[in-house]
């Protein structure tokens, strides 16, 4: 009876702050609407009533609007008979890829033993772009989420363009529209380690490949990376929901209405079922259509409305996105199906949770080299929790990502949406440059997690310049500051997974086999050509016999183009009436949002603090409040080998004590550091890179939480001569360095210095003492 009473508690107050969430949540969207519509009159409208207006005025301004509307119209439907056009062109060619570049293919996957519909291609570089064959490649890999490939190439300053401009081999993951007969995401994952292998056959004297993921590449990038962490460099992924139960749920924070997709859904069988019906072959067109949906204002009105109100300059920029946006590609019912249960529903990339080819567990604390993470507050698909959740559930500490040699930095930008992180232009030129920058040097990083802050100047010409700034954060402070209730937010997404479950097992028991048994290749092909987003493209286009008067009509408008002032009365209203149409879709979508986050954490919530909660409410009481750093098992390691190790482990602990703590790091500080190390690098271990990262990682413990027995005890690492003679001649040729100002030592840095040197002169003293008959 006391659980009972206590859980019909609960109930009562999660219902309480899921209605009084949801209250704010639509009083925010009214708010929104009424202050854009006020904006809207006070922009397009208002001053129009500051001076009286003749009629004959009215009419000359009528005159001339209806003229310029006409043509308008006329250029508007031509522009989409071109975009109808294009795509029918672009299907019968087999649906290329809409790279900006020209490119040839290094490898076609299709030839495999066990094929899939994947190749590796080689970027060419365009005129006035030289490559080095020795610099580090970059290894694309673009999402495959019903579109076709390209996004990463789409316009000159892109990825690709930002890389070839730096001087890297850039080569490109793509996919053909057709998935092979039988092919999974591990097949996937295999034949993308098969390009990373023939890329580094084709570069052997450069470094590892720099593999960049976008969005659902970002999971292919880091599958690849723990199936193969000997084979890959530096991992960038961008906008990757890794961790996709994470979001924000508080006032002022956005909602986020993909992750509440697959419970509103009822799970994964919906999936399943797309594909049966598609014959054992699901529609890549569903998957753009849910984008779309997420923004319906832009999906419906802004996009046409913003060609419609500059036809005459719009027309090609318009053309060429919805010529990568036009192409839907096709998954097979094994791959959508693994997709969904695994990383939509599931959220098992992290955990452990997969297993690749073999049935080897796929742990993401195999990856030994540095990882990248991009993502943006303005992102409602891929949000800041999505992209970066997942480290604090892999690792735990900021210990453990120290005591296992990782480097991990987030970057952040503050606004744009999720298809910007990779078109954008701006984008290209900010951010992705400054990753390819970071990229040169990051290995010469100590282990930890960063952030990554960009400070925009102006160069001698008055043109935007950056500067890059690396700041070390503790992972417990970073996971806090993004989730602000301790993310009990995703606890209900346990009930909707297991829902979801129990709803795919009864799919596959009583409705696949009707399903399939009436589902035929025709009747899936007929259904994905009257898709509504392939309908409404070869519709409207130039071969529809019912439209052979556009195009005649819209050469003759522009033989008499006459526009009207965007300042024009008339005009002004047009906006006006855009921007109320425009802000009711946002005040639906806002609505519509809200709504569903409130049903979802209504149902799956209440589901799982009566059914599943239980375990985890009986140990609340007994759980520490806070832990302490040293009861860590990677810390606790780390101390008692203080005493432990050789030269490597010297070298590290000098370059620990020696660090420069809680100070942004300049990326010209990196740089410089990367140089040394190769001018120096005969007295320095001969060891990987990775190996060095977590001989420093466990350095960086022992400094932090014990550093006078880490100067103590260092001697002690110091045991041979030759080793302490190898370090004092690297300390003196450092501190005479002309490339190191000598204002940049600090008076703490000259102590531990000094201290340093007393130390290994008073060992040396010591050990040359006769002892038991022998000189050490």
């Amino acid at each position: 009876m006391k659980d009972l009473t206590s859980d019909l508690a609960r109930s009562y107050d999660l219902s309480t702050k899921v209605g009084q969430v949801l209250q704010r949540r639509v009083e925010l969207a009214q708010e929104r609407f009424n202050e854009r519509i006020q904006g809207a009159y006070r922009r397009h409208f208002e001053e129009l009533w500051t001076r009286p207006i003749s009629p004959w005025e009215i009419f000359a301004n009528w005159q001339e609007y209806a003229t310029d509307l006409a043509q308008r119209s006329i250029l508007f439907w031509e522009t989409l008979g071109q975009r109808g056009s294009n795509y029918l062109a672009h299907d019968r060619a087999g649906k290329p890829p809409v790279l900006h570049f020209d490119y040839e293919t290094v490898l076609d996957a299709r030839q495999r033993p066990r094929p899939v519909n994947y190749a590796l291609l080689r970027i060419l570089p365009p005129a006035g772009v030289t490559v080095d064959p020795l610099r580090r490649p970059y290894l694309i890999i673009d999402p495959r989420a019903g579109h076709g490939p390209g996004i990463g190439g789409f316009k000159d300053d892109s990825q690709v363009g930002v890389a070839l401009r730096d001087g890297h081999p850039v080569y490109f993951v793509v996919f053909f529209p057709e998935p092979e007969p039988g092919q999974t995401l591990l097949d996937v994952c295999e034949a993308e380690a098969e390009f990373v292998r023939e890329v580094r056959r084709l570069h052997p004297d450069s470094p590892k490949p720099a593999i960049v993921g976008n969005c659902q590449g970002g999971w292919a990038a880091m599958m690849l990376a723990a199936a193969n962490p000997e084979e890959t460099g530096p991992i960038v992924i961008n906008g990757a929901p890794m961790s996709y139960w994470g979001g924000a749920w508080s006032e002022g924070e956005g909602d986020n209405p993909m992750r509440y997709a697959g419970g509103m859904l009822g799970g994964t069988w919906l999936a399943s079922l797309a594909a049966d019906l598609g014959n054992g072959v699901f529609d890549g067109a569903n998957l753009v259509q849910n984008f779309e949906n997420l923004n319906p204002a832009n999906t419906f009105w802004d996009k046409y409305y913003h060609l419609f109100a500059n036809i005459d300059t719009e027309p090609p920029r318009f053309l060429e996105f919805e010529r990568w946006w036009g192409g839907f590609y096709l998954l097979n019912r094994e791959e959508i199906q693994w997709i969904v249960e695994n990383l939509f529903v599931g959220n098992q990339l992290w955990s452990g949770g997969m297993r690749g080819q073999g049935g080897k567990v796929l742990d993401l604390r195999e990856i030994k080299v540095p990882i990248i993470l991009f993502a943006s507050l303005g992102d409602n698909i891929t949000p800041p929790q999505q992209a970066f959740n997942w480290v604090a559930d892999l690792y735990g500490s900021t210990e453990e990502i120290k005591a296992r040699g990782q480097t991990i930095m987030g970057l952040l930008h503050q606004r744009v949406g999720h298809l910007g992180i990779f078109v954008s232009g701006k984008v290209a030129k900010k951010e992705h440059t400054q990753i390819v920058s970071v990229l040169k040097s990051i290995e010469a990083l100590p282990p930890g997690l960063y952030g990554m802050r960009i400070n925009e100047t102006r160069d001698g010409d008055g043109k935007p310049a950056y500067e890059v700034e690396l700041i070390e954060h503790r992972l417990e402070e970073v996971a806090a500051r993004l989730n602000r209730f301790d993310r009990v937010d995703e606890k209900p997404f346990q009930a909707a997974k297991a829902v979801s479950d129990f709803n795919q097992q009864a799919y596959e028991l009583f409705v696949r086999p009707l399903v399939q048994a009436f589902a035929s290749e025709d009747a899936a092909r007929l259904g994905r050509e009257f898709h509504p987003l392939r309908f409404e493209r070869w519709a409207l286009s130039q071969e529809n016999p019912w439209l052979w008067w556009l195009g005649p009509a819209a050469e003759a408008v522009k033989a008499q183009r006459q526009p009207a002032d965007s300042g024009q009365p008339f005009r002004r209203l047009e906006g006006m009436l855009s921007e109320l149409v425009s802000g009711s879709l946002d005040l639906f979508r806002d609505v519509r949002d809200a709504l569903s986050e409130a049903l979802f954490f209504q149902a799956y919530g209440n589901l799982f603090l009566t059914h599943m909660g239980a375990g985890e409410r009986a140990g609340e009481e007994d759980r520490p409040e806070t832990t302490d750093p040293r009861t860590l098992p990677f810390v606790r390691e780390a101390l008692a080998s203080v005493a432990e190790g050789g030269f490597p482990e010297a070298l590290a602990r000098v370059g620990a004590l020696l660090a420069r703590r809680g100070t942004p790091i300049p990326l010209a500080r990196l740089e410089l550091k990367e140089a040394l190390i190769g001018d120096y690098k005969d007295l320095l271990p001969d060891l990987s890179r990775e190996a060095m990262r977590r001989i420093r990682g466990e350095q960086e413990i022992i400094v932090q939480y014990e550093p006078e027995r880490a100067l103590e005890t260092l001697p002690q690492l110091l045991r041979e001569p030759a080793d302490r003679e190898r370090l004092r001649t690297l300390l003196e040729r450092l501190l005479v360095d002309p490339r190191l100002p000598q204002g940049d030592v600090t008076p703490a840095q000259e102590e531990l210095i000094g201290r340093i040197r007393t130390l290994l002169e008073g060992h040396t003293a010591t050990n040359t003492k006769p002892r038991n008959g022998l000189r050490l």
